[in-house]
């Protein structure tokens, strides 16, 4: 069995004991799927390098399901496109971030990039809904990242927030280094999709 195999079949067998926690009332089942939560949990922390120092669906008995972050890519008149640097890593991404609680899809995109990159877009459509795995790194958690087309006027900057430290365009073909947050073949579908006016999910 190949290691993203192995890690695959554990966070099944992790999610379906947290789910039979959540729901079951067979105390004899209750004791298995506590084995199981344990026995995976062990097997991710040694094997697999999970850590469980941080609020995450391995910390708590809940119904598993991923995360939802929004992303938004917004051009220039030149077709360049508008990048925040980390102030964490000092690397380059899309303007973007978790989603908030009772924010509607488009609200929590348009926070993301007023915070971030200090312009109040107006979000125009959905361009990706993307899903991405915790495998490339022991700090994700299962999400779902959500891409908007955003414009801007460019009348309209603020001071953005301390999370990131610089806003600038890049050309497409000659981005920075840029953020383990999206994946170059990420990128390269969320670009085509957006010059085709098309979108993408999955």
């Amino acid at each position: 069995m190949k290691y993203q195999e192995f890690y695959d079949f554990v966070i099944k067998v992790h999610s379906i004991a947290k789910i039979g926690l959540t729901f079951s009332k067979d105390p004899y089942a209750i004791d298995n799927y506590k084995e199981l939560n344990e026995l995976s949990k062990e097997m991710l922390e040694k094997f697999c390098d999970v850590k469980f120092d941080r609020p995450s669906m391995f910390e708590r008995d809940i119904y598993p399901t991923p995360s939802i972050s929004s992303r938004t890519i917004i051009t220039n008149d030149k077709g360049e496109i508008l990048l925040v640097r980390e102030a964490n890593s000092g690397l380059w991404s899309m303007p973007g971030g978790w989603a908030d609680l009772y924010d509607s899809p488009s609200q929590a995109a348009f926070n993301e990039v007023s915070q971030e990159a200090g312009i109040e877009p107006k979000i125009v459509r959905l361009v990706a809904l993307l899903e991405r795995t915790p495998f490339k790194s022991n700090k994700n958690v299962p999400e779902y990242v959500m891409v908007f087309e955003g414009s801007i006027d460019h009348k309209k900057f603020h001071e953005h927030c301390h999370e990131t430290t610089d806003v600038k365009f890049f050309p497409m073909d000659q981005l920075p280094e840029m953020s383990r947050k999206m994946s170059r073949d990420e990128l390269d579908r969320i670009f085509e999709a957006y010059r085709n006016g098309t979108t993408i999910f999955d």
